[in-house]
């Protein structure tokens, strides 16, 4: 049971990460207010990737 909670944690993990890595730019618009938005986004997109990342990394070791 334990296993199949951490599965969807981590799949829902990935799916956070790849959207915001996606839809950067219009977050970044429509939440922040930055003066320059390229800075926000690639904030937006390096956070997006971190969290993508460690979703993947605990699907794959519980999958063992």
């Amino acid at each position: 049971m334990g296993q199949i909670i951490l599965r969807i944690v981590a799949i829902i993990l990935v799916a956070i990460g790849v959207v915001c890595i996606f839809d950067a730019r219009v977050i970044t618009k429509k939440a922040f207010s930055f003066g320059d938005q390229n800075e926000g986004s690639l904030g937006l997109k390096l956070l997006g990737f971190i969290i993508a990342m460690i979703g993947a990394l605990i699907f794959y070791f519980v999958m063992q």
